[in-house]
């Protein structure tokens, strides 16, 4: 069940931190409030999550998954297309979490 959590934390987390975006500087109400709630809900999750699984492989996880899925969407919706260090700085990132992941004892 720690996992299904983790994966919500990332969403809610990825839907906060576009919603930053579009809110302008918090200058516009429903993106903002869509900010904090997303946040909210991310923080609560991982909250769960860490009950289970290890604070540095949850942290890696969430915060690794959140980098590739944010620049993902930025490309899409932004046209804000990484260069290729930032493509090989990501890799290098989601590589780290696979090998906590498939290798580590202190993954849960």
């Amino acid at each position: 069940m720690a996992y299904v959590y983790l994966v919500i934390a990332i969403v809610a987390e990825v839907i906060g931190t576009n919603a930053m975006v579009a809110s302008d500087g918090f200058s516009k109400i429903w993106p903002s409030s869509l900010t904090v709630v997303g946040y909210a809900i991310s923080f609560y999750c991982l909250s769960l999550v860490l009950k289970t699984i290890p604070v540095g492989i949850a942290y890696a996880i969430w915060s690794g998954m959140g980098i590739v899925l944010v620049t993902a969407i930025a490309v899409v919706i932004y046209k804000q297309v990484p260069d290729w260090p930032a493509i090989v700085g990501m890799t290098l990132i989601v590589s780290g979490v696979a090998v906590i992941q498939l290798f580590s004892k202190m993954s849960g």
